[in-house]
C-alpha cells in the first residue's frame, strides 16, 4: 500500500499550560530524542496531514468512514510507524506512564469519587454495582476488568449527567479457598486474605476505576458480619432457620464435610479421596417458604431472560397430585405401610407398572425382603458415592435393584413391583415415584432394561405411539384407563380433564390429593469449616436446646486458632477452641456450648449491596432514609454462573428483610447484566503423522495416531473460513481459544498490559473487543490498535514532541468558531456515544469516536470547543488521558462532574446536496456536500476531488463565486487561463 500524501502547514501556537490548584508538580519533559520528521528535520504536526482516497470525496460517503474505521488507523499510521519503529512503544504513542499515576493520585488525594453520606435527594440516583469479588491469591487476570470497566463507564457517564452515583467496591473474603491454602501452608487465612485484598485493591486502582473507596467493606470484618449474624437471628425468630438431619458429602480420609462443588466424580477435588453421602444434623434456611414469590416476581425484573428461566427451572414449580400406594405382604394383602408418590401426570396412573423409591427413602428398610436385603444394601452403598447431579442429568444408564416387595396400584388394584433406583432423589417430592414407562423416557429405559411391563394409556391425537419403540411423554386422549371395581373411568378424556378427574377421585376415596411441588430445596446453611461467620447460637449442656444470642451480644467474633485443620471426626475445626466453645447461656445462666459450624460463603454476599448505602452505621443494618433513596440497585453486573445461587439467595434474604421492614423494595436488583467471558489467545494446532509430516485437520479423524503441534501466529494465514499454514496452504489447522486458567498457561496479567500499553488502552480494548455480553478472544495485536488510537488522539490535540524530544505545553487547539462540518461531526459522535453507553453497546460507541478522530485529522484547525466536548465523550472510557487533555485545554478541575455533552438535533440530519463546480464558468464536475456547507469547505472538497483537482493544482485563484447549495464557480487568474484544461 502506498504511503499517504501529506502537506506541511504552519504549526499553530500552543495554549498556555495552567497549573491552578493541582496538588502535584508539572510533568517533566521527556529525554531528548531525534525528531520524528523525515523531511529536513522539521517536526510535522499530525493535525496537518492531508489525505486523498481514490475516487472518494472527503466526508461525504459513510463507506469512506467505515473503510477508515475497518482499517483502524493504518493509513494514518504507516508513515509514523516507519519513523518510530526503533523507538520504545511508550514513546511512540503518548506518555501514559506519567499521566496515569498522576491522575490516580489526584483522584485519591481529592476523594473525587466519594459519594457523600448526605446527598441532595432531589437529584436522581444511580446505583451501579459489580458482583462481590473474592480476592484470590492469583490476583486479577484480564477477564476480570471487563465487567468493572463497564460499570465504571456507566458510573462516570451518570455523574456527568447530574446523577448522584453510588459505585462501591468490597470483598467477599470468607470462604473455602483461603482456608484450604491455610491448611496447606500453615498460614492463618486472615493473613492471606488481607494480603490478597491489598493486591486486588492495588490492581483495581491502577485501572482508574471510579470507586468510592471510603465505602469499602469486607465480609471478614466483625463490624460487617455482626449484621450477617443479626439477619440470621431474624430468620431464626420467624422459623426460617432450623436444624434438620440431611445427607451431606462426607470424606472419611479428610475427616470433613465437603460442599457439592468440592466433589468431582464421587471423590474429593483435593486429594481424590472417596466421598460418601451420610446424614448429619445441619442448619437449614427455609427458602422454600418464599418459592412462589421468588417465582412470580421474576416477571417484573429487567434481567436476561436466560437467567430468569434458570431460576424458574431451579425453583421448579409443578402442579400434580400425591397418590398413596399400599404395600402388600407375601399373600397379596395390604400392610399398614403405604408409599406416597408425587406425580405431575395423574392422568397416567393406569400406566404405572412399578414404583421406584430412592436409596435413602425412610421406609426402605421396612420394605426390603430378606432375599433382597444384601443386594439392596450394596446398591445403597454405591448410590451414596454419587452426587445428585451424577444420579440425574449426567447418568446415562439407569441402574436399580428389586426390593423383593410389591404395592397395589389404587386405580386398577393390580400388584406392581417396588424397585430401588438412584435416578430418584430422596430430596425431591416424596422420594418415590410411580413409574409409567410408556410415557416417561427414564422409566421406559429402566423398564426395557429390567423387563418390566409397559402399558400405553395416552394416545397422541391422530397417531399410534404403541409401536414406536420409545416413550410418548406428551398429552393426548386417554385409553386403557377404566376400572369399575375401583370406581374410576377416564377413557376418552383429554389428559388435562383426566388429570382433574383422577385427583377428584383420589381425594374422595382417600387415595391421594392435589399437590403443588417444587424442585427447590431448603438452603443448607452450615459448613464444618473455620473460616466463616460464627453462627450466633448456643446449646444448653443439660437439654441440648438451642438458644439464640442476644442481639446486644453481637458480633460473635471468630476466635483466633493456630490449628484450623479438619478434626477427622466430623466435628468442625472450631470445636478445638475449647475456651470459646464453652460458655454460659446469658438468659438462664446455665452451662452451654457454642455452635461450631460456620455460615457458608454465600451468607455475607447475600446483603452486601445494602451495607454500601450506609457502611459505617453501628446501630442498624442500614439507615431507612438512605435505603429508601438508593434502593434498588439500578445496574448489577456479573457472571451468569451466579444465576441460581447468589442471585436467588440474595432475593430470598431481601424479601425477608422487606417483610420485617428493613428494606423498602421487594427486589434487590432492578437490572442484571451478564458480561461475556474473555478467552485466551487463539492457539493454532497442526497434526503430524508418525513420520513428522503435516496432516490437514479436516482428514485427521480418518488417520491413525497423530501428534499435535502448536503453530506460531506468524506462520498462519486465513483461507476462507479456515486457517492454514503459510508454507503449505493445503494443511488446514485447528484454531482454539480456551477460558483463561493457570493450568493452560494462557492467563494474561493486567499488570503487564498496563505497564506496556497503559490502563486506558486496556479499558478501551476490553470494551472494543465486541458486544459486552458476548464471549471474546484476547488478542495482543488488538490492544495495540486501540493504543494507537489513543496516541492519535493525544497527538491531534497536543501535537507532536518538540524538536528536543520534550512534551509541549497545552494543546494545538484554537479559539476559532467551529464550522458546520465540524459541529456536525461532533454532534453525530455525541449522539452515538450517548446512545451506545445507555444501551451498554460500548464497542460501537468507541467506533463512533474513532470515526470522529479520523474526520478531525483532516481539519485545518482544531476549535477548542469541539475538542473539549470530544474529550468529555472519551472520559468515561479512557479517564486518565481525558483528564490530562482537559487540564491542557485550560481547566483546573477534574472533568468528573462536567456536564456530559448533549447532541443538537439540528446537526444530526442527513441532508446532502450535489453541488455543481465550475472552472471559469464551465461545469467540470460535481461534489456532494452537506446542507449548510460553507464556501471554504466546498472549495476544499473540490480541491480534494480527483477529477476537479487537476484544474486547480498549481493555479492562482482570482475569485470564487459561491451560492450555498446551488453552485461553486472558481475564476482562475488570467496568467493561468490557457492552462486551465490539461
Amino acid at each position: 500500500m502506498n504511503a499517504p500524501s501529506f502537506t506541511l502547514t504552519k504549526m499553530l501556537p500552543s495554549s498556555y499550560f495552567h497549573h491552578h490548584n493541582l496538588p502535584f508538580s508539572t510533568q517533566k519533559p521527556l529525554p531528548s530524542k531525534p525528531s520524528i520528521s523525515s523531511h529536513n528535520n522539521l517536526c510535522i504536526p499530525r493535525r496537518a496531514y492531508t489525505y486523498s482516497f481514490n475516487n472518494l470525496s472527503y466526508g461525504f460517503k459513510r463507506s469512506v468512514v467505515k473503510s477508515q474505521l475497518n482499517e483502524k488507523v493504518n493509513k494514518v499510521e504507516d508513515l509514523e510507524q516507519k519513523q518510530n519503529q526503533k523507538q520504545p512503544l511508550m514513546n511512540r504513542a503518548y506518555p501514559f506512564h506519567e499521566i496515569e499515576p498522576k491522575w490516580q493520585r489526584y483522584w485519591e488525594d481529592n476523594h473525587t469519587f466519594r459519594t457523600p453520606d448526605e446527598v441532595d435527594t432531589s437529584k436522581p440516583k444511580f446505583y451501579v454495582l459489580d458482583m462481590f469479588p473474592y480476592p484470590s491469591g492469583s490476583g486479577l487476570h484480564v477477564g476480570h476488568p471487563l465487567g468493572y470497566t463497564a460499570t465504571d463507564i456507566l458510573a462516570r457517564f451518570k455523574r456527568m449527567q447530574g446523577y448522584n452515583v453510588l459505585h462501591p467496591m468490597g470483598w467477599d473474603a470468607f470462604g473455602l479457598p483461603a482456608e484450604q491454602y491455610a491448611i496447606e501452608t500453615g498460614t492463618h487465612p486472615k493473613i492471606t486474605t488481607l494480603r490478597n485484598i491489598n493486591r486486588f485493591r492495588f490492581q483495581l486502582k491502577s485501572l482508574g476505576f471510579s470507586y468510592d473507596w471510603d465505602r469499602e467493606i469486607s465480609t471478614i470484618e466483625p463490624e460487617y458480619y455482626k449484621w450477617t449474624q443479626w439477619i440470621f437471628l431474624q430468620l431464626l425468630k420467624r422459623g426460617l432457620a432450623y436444624q434438620a438431619e440431611v445427607p451431606v458429602n462426607w470424606c472419611p480420609a479428610l475427616g470433613t464435610v465437603l460442599a457439592n462443588e468440592e466433589v468431582v466424580d464421587g471423590v474429593s477435588e483435593r486429594g481424590g479421596h472417596p466421598v460418601i453421602r451420610k446424614p448429619m444434623r445441619q442448619w437449614m434456611l427455609k427458602i422454600t417458604a418464599y418459592a412462589d414469590r421468588l417465582l412470580e416476581d421474576l416477571d417484573g425484573l429487567d434481567w436476561p431472560e436466560s437467567i430468569k428461566e434458570m431460576q424458574r427451572n431451579w425453583i421448579g414449580r409443578s402442579e400434580g397430585a400425591e397418590m398413596d400406594f399400599h404395600v402388600l405382604d407375601d399373600g397379596g394383602k395390604e400392610r399398614d405401610i403405604k408409599i406416597t408418590v408425587y406425580t405431575t401426570r395423574p392422568d397416567t396412573i393406569f400406566g404405572a407398572t412399578y414404583l421406584v423409591v430412592a436409596p435413602e427413602h425412610s421406609l426402605l428398610s421396612s420394605l426390603v425382603s430378606h432375599a433382597q436385603s444384601r443386594s439392596v444394601e450394596e446398591y445403597k452403598d454405591l448410590a451414596s458415592r454419587k452426587s445428585d447431579l451424577e444420579r440425574t442429568e449426567l447418568q446415562k444408564e439407569k441402574t436399580g435393584v428389586f426390593s423383593g416387595c410389591y404395592a397395589k396400584n389404587p386405580a386398577n388394584g393390580e400388584s406392581i413391583p417396588i424397585w430401588v433406583a438412584d435416578y430418584v432423589l430422596g430430596s425431591y417430592g416424596t422420594g418415590a415415584i410411580m413409574a409409567v414407562p410408556a410415557h416417561d423416557t427414564r422409566d421406559y429405559e429402566f423398564a426395557a432394561k429390567y423387563d418390566i411391563p409397559i402399558c400405553w394409556v395416552v394416545k397422541p391425537d391422530g397417531e399410534d405411539s404403541q409401536n414406536s419403540g420409545m416413550a410418548y411423554a406428551g398429552e393426548g386422549t386417554i385409553l386403557n384407563s377404566s376400572n369399575s371395581t375401583m370406581g374410576l373411568d377416564i377413557n376418552g378424556f383429554s389428559s388435562k380433564v383426566a388429570a382433574c378427574k383422577v385427583i377428584e377421585w383420589a381425594e374422595k376415596t382417600g387415595n391421594g390429593k392435589k399437590k403443588v411441588n417444587y424442585k427447590l430445596r431448603d438452603w443448607l446453611f452450615a459448613r464444618q469449616r473455620y473460616w466463616g461467620e460464627p453462627i450466633p447460637v448456643v446449646f444448653l449442656e443439660d437439654t441440648g436446646e438451642g438458644v439464640p444470642l442476644l442481639e446486644t451480644d453481637l458480633p460473635l467474633k471468630l476466635p483466633e486458632l493456630d490449628d484450623f485443620t479438619p478434626t477427622g471426626t466430623g466435628e468442625p475445626p472450631l470445636s478445638k477452641a475449647i475456651s470459646w466453645v464453652t460458655t454460659i447461656d446469658p438468659l438462664s445462666g446455665k452451662p452451654a456450648r457454642r455452635e461450631t459450624s460456620t455460615m457458608p460463603q454465600w451468607a455475607g454476599s447475600c446483603w452486601y449491596y445494602l451495607r454500601y448505602m450506609d457502611p459505617k452505621n453501628s446501630k442498624e443494618l442500614v439507615d431507612k432514609t438512605k435505603e429508601m433513596y438508593w434502593s434498588p440497585v439500578d445496574v448489577y453486573v456479573g457472571g451468569a454462573e451466579h444465576a441460581v445461587l447468589h442471585l436467588l439467595y440474595s432475593r430470598f434474604w431481601h424479601k425477608v428483610l422487606y417483610d420485617i421492614g428493613v428494606v423498602s423494595t421487594e427486589e434487590p436488583f432492578k437490572c442484571v447484566i451478564n458480561q461475556g467471558i474473555i478467552l485466551g489467545e487463539v492457539q493454532y494446532i497442526a497434526y503430524k503423522d508418525p513420520d513428522g509430516n503435516y496432516v490437514s485437520a479436516d482428514s485427521a479423524d480418518m488417520l491413525g495416531e497423530l501428534h499435535q503441534e502448536i503453530i506460531p501466529e506468524e506462520k498462519v494465514m486465513k483461507s476462507g473460513d479456515s486457517f492454514v499454514l503459510k508454507d503449505d496452504y493445503k494443511i488446514h489447522l485447528v484454531a482454539r481459544a480456551h477460558k483463561m486458567s493457570k493450568s493452560r498457561g494462557n492467563v494474561v496479567n493486567p499488570d503487564d498490559v498496563v505497564a506496556e500499553y497503559g490502563a486506558d488502552s486496556l479499558r478501551l480494548y476490553e470494551m472494543f473487543m465486541g458486544p459486552f455480553r458476548d464471549s471474546k478472544i484476547w488478542s495482543t495485536s488488538g490492544i495495540e490498535g486501540v493504543h494507537r488510537f489513543l496516541g492519535r488522539t493525544w497527538r491531534l490535540i497536543v501535537g507532536p514532541l518538540l524538536p528536543n524530544g520534550a512534551l509541549r505545553d497545552g494543546t494545538v487547539t484554537v479559539d476559532d468558531e467551529p464550522t458546520f462540518v465540524q459541529l456536525r461531526a461532533l454532534h453525530k459522535c455525541i449522539a452515538k456515544v450517548t446512545e451506545e453507553i445507555e444501551g451498554t453497546r460500548f464497542n460501537t460507541g468507541i467506533s463512533a469516536m474513532m470515526e470522529f478522530i479520523n474526520a478531525a485529522y483532516k481539519w485545518d484547525k482544531l476549535p477548542r470547543s469541539i475538542m473539549e466536548a470530544f474529550v468529555l465523550l472519551l472520559s468515561p472510557y479512557a479517564p486518565h488521558i481525558a483528564e490530562e487533555l482537559w487540564f491542557r485545554l485550560g481547566h483546573s478541575n477534574s472533568l468528573a462532574y462536567e456536564p456530559f455533552p448533549e447532541a443538537n438535533p439540528a446537526y444530526l440530519k442527513d441532508a446532502f446536496v450535489v453541488l455543481p463546480v465550475q472552472i471559469n464558468g464551465k461545469t467540470r464536475g460535481t461534489i456532494q456536500v452537506e446542507e449548510g456547507c460553507s464556501e471554504e469547505d466546498a472549495f476544499r472538497f473540490a480541491s480534494q476531488d480527483e477529477k476537479l483537482s487537476k484544474y486547480l493544482d498549481g493555479k492562482s485563484i482570482k475569485k470564487r463565486i459561491f451560492v450555498p447549495g446551488k453552485i461553486l464557480n472558481v475564476i482562475l487568474g488570467p496568467q493561468n487561463f490557457k492552462a486551465g484544461v490539461r
